[in-house]
């Protein structure tokens, strides 16, 4: 296969087809959303049994067993990811939303209408699920979209775009508004983040070094998130059995997430009375912590933490805990180590939560809440096609409003300059 004729290929039928979603009503695009849906949900036994082809393939790899777990399509994750097309079928959609219209001294009115950005470019690894996500929020949005899976998933992957293309052409729509990648060479990622003409915008998901990789060769704007090193703090004013429940969970629901806490700040006051409870919850789960000095005269079994455990996204069973002397000392160590992903607070004290809320600088700042909620079916998205530490154009969970940008509107009635 020449990779840059194929690329440039589905870059211009993706333009073509963009084009053809711009003037496609809501009806239109819900009809789409709620066919694939019901696709996805017929071709079940179908779309596992590609999925399996994937997961031996992985196995027979050594591929890591989080990433595995990433990888898997169970019943209950394919009916997650109908549910989620529905949700995002649901919402409102924001393409064309007028607002701030206001009359000018000059007689004109000036306002701002939603848009989409055109062609959005998805580069991922393992979760088929985001072939779905990412399919229906693009559409929603009125965004055609390319893309590019891990080789891990080619499979599953492939055979979840057949469900969309069922969902496309059974709303009248272009088959080509989604696309999936079918070479598995790196070279199409290359072609792809530098296809200015036909692309908008790149997404990257995956591990810390494909979105470094996109970062460096995109000609192309990028919303992305490096890390997801996520911390929660537990207050010396905390209801504890709060504060175990929240830092279990955060850690231990899953491991292989990017909002997965990773590093657990616990005031000094409660650290002897916090720590053995969890101590044992952890070890049961087993989960390795490694802690600093004041963390292992509490924990004896507890490893050493090094200075790199406080900067590291494990992605795995593997836990890093600090005793700090109060919320100051926790920010800082938020502020020197942190991903500006997602962190949280445990503590019944309001003013410290809005202390926290008002200067941890993350795309997700959480009271009294696990970090696993940063996710964009949790906020009400539907779905979200990626998490951006960026603080241009979209920051946190990226829903429709963030696959969309604004232009301003002006209308007159012969208006002109004088």
């Amino acid at each position: 296969m020449d990779v840059d004729a194929y690329m440039l290929d589905v870059g211009r039928r993706a333009r073509a087809a963009s084009r053809a979603l711009a003037r496609a009503g809501t009806r239109e695009k819900n009809l789409a959303l709620e066919a694939t849906a019901q696709a996805i949900l017929d071709a079940d036994d179908a779309l596992r049994a590609a999925n399996r082809e994937d997961l031996e393939r992985a196995r027979s790899r050594g591929i890591a067993s989080a990433l595995v777990d990433r990888l898997e399509l169970t019943p209950a994750r394919v009916a997650a990811m109908a549910e989620g097309l529905r949700e995002i079928a649901a919402l409102p959609d924001p393409v064309g939303e007028v607002s701030e219209l206001r009359y000018r001294p000059s007689g004109i009115q000036v306002g701002r209408m939603r848009v989409p950005l055109g062609v959005i470019g998805i580069v991922y690894e393992s979760r088929p699920n985001v072939t779905a996500d990412a399919a229906g929020l693009c559409l929603k949005a009125g965004n055609a979209t390319i893309l590019r899976g891990g080789s891990e998933s080619i499979r599953s992957n492939l055979a979840i775009a057949r469900c969309v293309a069922e969902g496309l052409g059974h709303a009248g729509l272009p088959v080509d508004a989604v696309q999936v990648v079918e070479t598995t060479d790196r070279a199409a990622v290359g072609a792809l983040v530098g296809m200015d003409e036909h692309v908008d915008v790149i997404v990257p998901r995956g591990g810390k070094s494909l979105i470094e990789r996109i970062s460096r060769e995109a000609t192309i704007p990028v919303i992305k998130h490096l890390d997801g090193v996520c911390h929660v703090y537990i207050d010396d004013r905390a209801d504890l059995g709060k504060a175990q429940e929240i830092a279990y969970n955060a850690k231990a629901q899953r491991f292989g997430t990017c909002n997965t806490m990773e590093t657990l700040l616990v005031a000094r006051e409660v650290a002897g009375e916090v720590l053995p409870p969890l101590g044992a919850r952890f070890e049961e789960a087993r989960v390795e912590l490694r802690g600093c000095p004041e963390t292992r005269a509490i924990l004896p079994g507890c490893r050493a933490a090094s200075e790199e455990d406080w900067d590291t996204e494990y992605l795995a069973p593997v836990l890093s805990v600090r005793v700090v002397s109060d919320l100051d000392e926790a920010m800082d160590h938020i502020s020197a180590h942190g991903s500006q992903h997602t962190d949280a607070i445990v503590t019944e004290d309001g003013s410290r939560a809005r202390r926290f809320l008002a200067e941890v600088d993350s795309s997700s700042v959480m009271v009294n809440a696990s970090t696993r909620f940063a996710d964009g079916f949790e906020y009400g998205l539907g779905a979200e096609i990626g998490i951006s530490t960026d603080k241009l154009h979209a920051r946190g969970p990226v829903g429709l409003e963030g696959l969309t940008s604004q232009k301003f509107i002006v209308l007159g009635d012969g208006h002109v300059r004088t």
